[in-house]
């Protein structure tokens, strides 16, 4: 991968060499655990199939000897610990937690109960834990991003991709506490690139048209979306609107490509949710979540929509296509 190799803090979940037991035995007995997420994970895509296939690698077949219990706040964060209390009250014996909203919610859950969580970017500022290598209490499981470099790393790769741009409006969503968190980081990566930052709010599907709107309005030269459910969820919306509005965006998941945005940088995720499935069965036979260190990704994926870029009349330098893990005509 392009991106360089980003150093796993130890891969206690996996086997020493990376690979798994194809033919796993089935676990002894049946488990009931919980998913706490702000949207349903279709069990179809790329993502929901690597976490039933991490799964199978260890033994558990969902419906057979494991019961998944899953809850879904459908974008409103205030629901979060009422869904929390209630997965508690099953009396699960692990709770996967999806993004840093549902992930917070779980910081009151019991210390009985385990907690993995995935696509948190800073674990350590959220709270949850209080280091990537000694998380210290009832809680673990796998960052999104390399602390400190992600966010840099995608405003370089748009401003190699769009050498003019000069102004890159940025979409934050205030009810996601890592969006605040990733500012200073964001700011700092600006200022080496002479690029100047506008940032711009939406909290739900509405706000979208006023987002972009704002940004046409102050010559954005692009639009940067951050990793949130609003924005992966709303991404056909989001790739309409920007067509119309002829601004470029850049990323964090490639199906917000595949939809028809510009560019996207991030985690391989079905990297991540398939070795997920390795952390749930060292927590349920016993292992608990202070001797699992934070996973930090090791795969990194860029996509690029050439059609997209056609559509827009721009031309993507021949650096960046090299580079891409997924073209898109």
């Amino acid at each position: 991968m392009w991106f360089g190799s980003v150093a796993l803090v130890l891969a206690i979940c996996f086997t020493a060499s990376g690979a798994v037991e194809v033919e796993a035995q089935p676990a002894a007995k049946a488990y009931r655990i919980g998913w706490l997420g702000a949207f349903p994970l279709d069990p179809q895509s790329a993502n929901g199939s690597a976490f039933t296939r991490g799964l199978r690698e260890h033994g558990y077949v969902e419906g057979h000897n494991l019961h998944v219990e899953r809850r879904f706040s459908e974008g409103n964060p205030e629901r979060l610990p009422a869904l929390m209390a209630e997965l508690v009250s099953l009396r699960v014996s692990l709770i996967v937690t999806i993004g840093p909203g549902p992930s917070r919610a779980t910081k009151d859950a019991p210390p009985t109960v385990p907690v993995l969580f995935v696509g948190v970017n800073d674990p350590v500022g959220l709270g949850l834990v209080t280091s990537l290598a000694r998380p210290g209490g009832h809680i673990t499981g796998f960052t999104s991003q390399e602390p400190d470099a992600f966010t840099a790393k995608q405003l370089q790769i748009l401003k190699e991709a769009l050498p003019r741009t000069s102004r890159v409006a940025i979409l934050m969503n205030p009810t996601n506490p890592i969006h605040s968190l990733s500012l200073p980081q964001a700011q700092a990566a600006a200022d080496k690139l002479r690029v100047k930052l506008q940032l711009i709010e939406a909290r739900d599907a509405g706000d979208l048209d006023r987002a972009f709107e704002a940004a046409v309005r102050e010559r954005a030269d692009a639009l940067h979306f951050w990793g949130d459910p609003l924005t992966y969820s709303q991404r056909t919306r989001i790739a309409e609107l920007a067509l119309k509005h002829r601004l470029p965006t850049m990323h964090i998941f490639r199906e917000s490509v595949e939809a028809g945005g510009l560019l996207s940088f991030g985690p391989d995720w079905p990297h991540i949710y398939e070795r997920l499935g390795a952390c749930v069965d060292k927590i349920l036979q016993g292992t608990k979540p202070a001797d699992l260190p934070v996973v930090q990704p090791t795969k990194y994926d860029l996509s690029v929509n050439l059609k997209t870029a056609r559509a827009l009349g721009l031309t993507i330098p021949p650096s960046v296509l090299l580079r891409a893990d997924h073209i898109i005509e």
